[in-house]
């Protein structure tokens, strides 16, 4: 369900990797990055009327619960299939890409999910 040769997948690695401790496995066909618990897939669907749409070069992210709307409002971001129901949002990855806000989102979403000495470990190299 991933290209290993995609060029945004390279820079979400290369993104998500320096973050303590994380590691990255194929979950459901996806690149997953995770510590105890996945903070980043790699690509995502959505359903709508009963077709599946396919957002392979985007990222799934959970988002601070103050951030989600806002985020919600952006043409880049999608509520994708299976994760949407538990607050995650898709964020789609074009050429014109702010990488700095992907690096915010997976920041966001790992603060979110890993543990408090992670956290901590993290805030102490910044």
């Amino acid at each position: 369900m991933f290209d290993d040769d995609d060029p945004y997948l390279a820079r979400v690695r290369e993104l998500a990797s320096a973050f303590p401790a994380t590691a990255e496995k194929v979950s459901h066909g996806r690149p997953a990055f995770f510590t105890k618990k996945v903070f980043c897939y790699y690509g995502g669907s959505l359903k709508i009327d009963d077709e599946w749409i396919q957002h392979p070069q985007s990222i799934m992210v959970v988002p601070d619960d103050d951030d989600r709307e806002a985020l919600l409002q952006d043409d880049r971001v999608f509520i994708p299939a299976y994760l949407g129901p538990n607050g995650w949002i898709g964020f789609d990855l074009t050429a014109d890409t702010d990488w700095t806000e992907v690096a915010e989102l997976l920041e966001e979403s790992y603060r979110l999910t890993a543990t408090a000495r992670l956290v901590k470990q993290l805030d102490e190299s910044e």
